[in-house]
């Protein structure tokens, strides 16, 4: 009888559930440099975890807006995007991410912004098997492009890029940083 009661409240012996919602337990392998800072943030690692997640991708549950003008600086936006497997089809384009799952898009020097807007509409009437979501993001973005475009309120600025495989500093530097 005792079983039965447990079974129906939902609860059986033990701790009390640390999270009002549906949940399940996980294992996961992480470094012991993550384990340190997540120790920091709450003595409970699960508690942790899902402090840096909401943190990250926001407490209230809602996915961020899958295309988005972002202010860096006043009057001046980069659009930013989600994840997007078919932007990656487009050879010359480059998707940075900013943040997880947050990308900048970066276009060769030289190339008309123009050229984005065409590879997109390109994706969207060729590129076969584009879920709903991906295609929802590639709408919107040539939405906000071609809006952008024909009040003629974009204009193109470049980042530097700077090539880290094998980079060493010059010795006299090195020392001087020590």
């Amino acid at each position: 009888m005792n079983a039965k009661k447990t079974q129906s409240s939902g609860r059986g012996s033990g701790r009390p559930p640390k999270f009002d919602e549906p949940r399940r337990p996980v294992t996961v392998t992480l470094p012991e440099r993550v384990l340190r800072q997540l120790e920091a943030l709450d003595h409970d690692r699960a508690q942790a975890i899902v402090k840096v997640t909401e943190a990250v991708a926001g407490s209230s549950g809602s996915v961020p807006k899958q295309v988005e003008l972002v202010d860096v600086t006043p009057g001046k936006a980069v659009i930013i995007i989600g994840v997007s497997l078919s932007l990656r089809r487009i050879p010359w384009l480059q998707l940075v991410e900013t943040a997880p799952g947050r990308n900048l898009l970066i276009i060769p020097s030289g190339m008309a912004v123009d050229s984005l807007e065409v590879a997109i509409l390109d994706l969207l009437e060729k590129a076969p098997g584009i879920d709903a979501e991906e295609r929802s993001l590639l709408v919107e973005l040539r939405r906000q492009l071609g809006a952008l475009r024909r009040e003629r309120r974009i204009s193109k600025a470049e980042i530097i890029f700077f090539d880290t495989r094998n980079f060493r500093l010059p010795a006299e530097k090195r020392s001087a940083t020590r």
